[in-house]
């Protein structure tokens, strides 16, 4: 529907939709029309095709045919989870007139807007994941984040330093809505289906900053610590408005803004994180991901501080080892199992407590809120016997609500139904009003047919009953045969084929207070249900409080039961920049093996800082990269480790530089994209990093792939420094460190039968004598006739090498030869080769070293 149109030329209700709408033009709008939400005009036949339902048409409005679908208002959640999965926002149009009292259409407005990041309903969101609301803006050199989580009301900021940061952040937070002005570019962004441009005065930094003291009832913002970060201010500023626009109400359970440092983090990239496949694997899933191996959490507000864990390792030592201290404590006696018990009967918390703030929280939440509360003093009991500072702080924080947990025992029945508005929710004796009421509802019966009884002995009509249909109400009914002997009080009502139906005086008393009982009833018992959400509200800091501490209670209690069933041990960190493992094993890799897993050692410190890891494809270099950095990275957020023993450094930064693909999108190659991540750790790592890289230079031809890696591995050695393991099938690359003593060559082992390889998967000291490449090719499937070919070429290429048989080659200046040319033994060469060096005289010996001379200063 174009803007601009004649209203006039519409009829009513279409007027009062396109004044709605014209407010709304991003937004799907919902138009609740009885037991549907209808959708018009251009929105229909979007929706249609987003939700596969049918388009149709409404009568005609301005002369045309009205385009509309719907939905029925009981099913829309499930239509609304559609829509905002695929990135699409909705505004939610009620009735809220008196169809009653109205003259023309029904009074409507916009009760709030459903959009993908200010999600809160339970059926929209996944339950363990988190799901959030990005902001950003740019002011100079520095971009400014605020994150917001409706579902628990967490709010965050940061400032952040480079646009490779900015995508890192994106990368961990995955938002599901991301809030940017129309002015922002950044291109370079990754094309996010929540994406939403602003209009750049949303994030004016003088309005955010009114805006975030008003909220939270300071005069400044340096009690957040945020006094001097203009950047993250303005962003936060816009992201608070828009919820509230969106929401149209108050955000009580938005209690405080968080920030958070990028140093007290370990730094990880885009690619490390897909890397590494902490939550996602490469493939976009969640199967054999870190966190499918290691979440055995027992609430959903668990698992995902869980994931944010996973995902944020830390650098503060002291809040680490706080951590695998109570890990450890909990493991003695195994106390984590009756903790996890009553944990089991805890449910989601977070997001019950912020449907209650936002006052649209259900009677089911309600019934399992006050079921999660009866569990707390047990959890205090078991808590209470524990002494350890970090443990003892969570006990601190959780309350027990006993005056809470009584009042919603008495208010709420054990079952609620889905909803408030059909009765039914508050418990039998809570209200004596309320009983009475529902009494008069439910006495009916009985009340009639004691007055058709008693009218029947009265008249002595023997046809005579009392009944009650939803359009014509209460009625004595007389056959026709019958009617005219009705007495005189009787008032004829309906006249039908058979029977005549009368009301008297008494009915139409009794039907007035039995059909007003029940409104009645019902707006008296959602009066009752608001004011439990009161009772609520006024406890919600509390109880947010209790929630945040048992979820973190619950992550410690999953990290104890993991240490235990995967055999973890405990790490140890030194300050003397030594990485050793003893007997490391990759957790995920393990999992999924039918054989035990082949575990191997890791030592790096001051004088052995880079490795060069040789041998065949599938011997397992990856997973011995991988394995270091998951450890290390488990070992950052306080968790036990997949080892027999384990003494680390804290890192700064994990880089991996692992495989590659195409960014077709971005228009780069395989190959560049390997340089961009190679070129971003060779910028920013440091003494403190610890660095994988894997197959540089594998992208392009030999010899340049060959140099890169090269200058790559002397940089990361003698410049950066960083614990570096560097993975390769450049045999030359191994002569380093006989000029480099910070690095060191170890392979993976392979044993060799009968033209047949068996991979050890076991790290042994030393560089590995041959690639096994035509051997791999082999067990891969590829033909004999191809391998014989190509081992008939390998034969070929040797013996055109002026050292055969050493597997170093030196790095050659001049033009780069091809591959596959057939080149000439050089004469100097096949000289020698005809030579008996015993039967040589020294006369000859010496024209022979004259001769040799000529012919190596001659052409080859």
């Amino acid at each position: 529907m174009n803007a601009g149109v004649d209203l006039a030329s519409h009829t009513p209700m279409m007027q009062q939709f396109l004044k709605i709408k014209a407010q709304h033009p991003t937004e799907l709008l919902f138009y609740r029309m009885g037991d549907f939400y209808e959708l018009f005009f251009d929105d229909a036949k979007r929706a249609a095709e987003l939700l596969d339902i049918t388009l149709t048409a409404r009568g005609k409005s301005g002369g045309e045919p009205i385009p509309m679908c719907g939905v029925p208002y009981h099913a829309a959640e499930g239509y609304l989870a559609r829509l905002v999965k695929q990135g699409v926002s909705v505004a939610i149009c009620e009735q809220v007139g008196d169809p009653a009292t109205s003259k023309g259409p029904v009074e409507r407005k916009v009760a709030r807007i459903v959009t993908p990041g200010t999600l809160s309903d339970e059926a929209l969101l996944d339950e363990r994941r988190d799901n959030l609301l990005v902001a950003c803006c740019q002011q100079g050199a520095i971009f400014g984040l605020a994150v917001f989580d409706m579902s628990s009301g967490r709010f965050s900021v940061s400032e952040l330093a480079s646009e490779a940061a900015l995508l890192s952040e994106l990368q961990r937070l995955r938002p599901a809505e991301l809030l940017l002005p129309e002015d922002f570019g950044g291109e370079w962004l990754p094309d996010l289906p929540g994406r939403r441009a602003l209009p750049p005065w949303d994030f004016d930094f003088d309005t955010a900053h009114r805006q975030l003291c008003s909220h939270f009832q300071v005069q400044d913002l340096a009690g957040f610590g945020c006094d001097t970060l203009t950047a993250a201010t303005a962003a936060a500023g816009c992201l608070l408005q828009y919820v509230k626009d969106t929401q149209r109400c108050e955000l009580p359970h938005i209690q405080r803004l968080i920030l958070e440092s990028s140093d007290r983090a370990v730094a990880m990239d885009a690619a490390t994180r897909r890397n590494l496949e902490l939550d996602v694997n490469l493939g976009g899933g969640s199967d054999n991901t870190l966190a499918s191996v290691l979440d055995r959490c027992q609430t959903a507000m668990g698992s995902r501080l869980f994931k944010r864990w996973l995902h944020r390792p830390l650098r503060d030592r002291e809040l680490i080892e706080a951590r695998r201290n109570s890990i450890a404590l909990l493991i003695e006696d195994y106390r984590f199992e009756s903790l996890r018990e009553h944990l089991r009967h805890i449910g989601d918390l977070e997001r019950i407590l912020s449907r209650v703030a936002l006052r649209s929280a259900r009677p089911r939440d309600l019934s399992r809120l006050q079921a999660s509360l009866a569990v707390l003093p047990l959890l205090q009991a078991t808590l209470r016997e524990i002494e350890l500072p970090h443990l003892r702080e969570l006990s601190t924080s959780i309350s027990e609500f006993p005056v809470i947990a009584e009042l919603l025992e008495r208010a709420v029945i054990e079952n609620p139904p889905m909803v408030v508005r059909d009765g039914g929710v508050i418990a039998p004796g809570f209200d004596q009003e309320l009983d009475e009421l529902r009494s008069l509802s439910s006495d009916a019966g009985a009340f009639l047919m004691e007055m058709e009884v008693r009218e029947r002995e009265k008249t002595g009509l023997s046809s005579l009953k009392v009944g009650y249909n939803r359009v014509h109400g209460y009625y004595i009914e007389i056959s026709r045969m019958q009617a005219e002997k009705a007495p005189v009080e009787y008032i004829r009502r309906q006249t039908l084929k058979n029977a005549e139906r009368f009301i008297t005086p008494e009915l139409k008393e009794f039907e007035d207070k039995a059909l007003s009982s029940k409104s009645r009833a019902l707006a008296r018992e959602k009066f009752l249900y608001d004011q439990l959400l009161d009772e609520l509200n006024h406890a919600l800091g509390a109880l947010q409080m209790s929630a945040h501490a048992i979820c973190e209670l619950d992550a410690l209690c999953n990290l104890a039961e993991r240490a235990v069933q995967l055999d973890f041990c405990e790490p140890q960190f030194n300050d003397e920049g030594v990485m050793h493992i003893e007997q490391g094993r990759h957790p995920v890799v393990e999992s999924v093996l039918d054989e035990p897993f082949i575990a191997n050692d890791l030592q790096l410190d001051k004088e052995r800082r880079t490795l060069i890891i040789t041998g065949p494809n599938m011997g397992g270099k990856s997973t011995y990269m991988r394995q270091t950095a998951l450890i290390v990275l488990l070992a950052h957020i306080g968790s036990f480790v997949p080892a027999r023993s384990a003494t680390l450094s804290i890192v700064d930064q994990i880089f991996t530089r692992i495989g590659s693909s195409d960014d077709l999108a971005g228009g780069r190659s395989t190959f560049m994209v390997e340089m961009t991540e190679t070129a971003n750790i060779l910028h920013n790592a440091t003494e403190r990093s610890l660095i994988l890289m894997d197959e540089i230079g594998r992208g392009t031809s030999t010899f340049d792939g060959l140099s890169l890696a090269w200058a790559s591995a002397i940089e990361l050695a003698d410049r950066v420094r960083a614990f570096t393991l560097f993975a390769t099938h450049y045999f030359e690359l191994t002569v380093l460190p006989d000029s480099y003593p910070l690095a060191a060559n170890v392979h993976l082992g392979v044993k060799e039968h009968n033209d047949h390889i068996v991979f050890l998967h076991r790290l042994e000291e030393g560089p590995a004598n041959r690639s096994y490449g035509l051997q791999v090719a082999k067990l891969a499937g590829i033909p004999d006739k191809v391998i014989q070919a190509a081992r008939k070429k390998l034969h070929e290429l040797e013996n055109q090498s002026i050292h055969p048989g050493t597997a170093a080659k030196p790095l050659t200046s001049g033009p780069q030869p091809d591959l596959f040319s057939i080149v000439e033994p050089h004469a100097a060469v096949e000289k020698l080769q005809g030579i008996d060096p015993d039967g040589l005289s020294p006369r000859e010996a010496l024209a022979l070293l004259y001769e040799l001379k000529s012919l190596s200063s001659g052409s080859t």
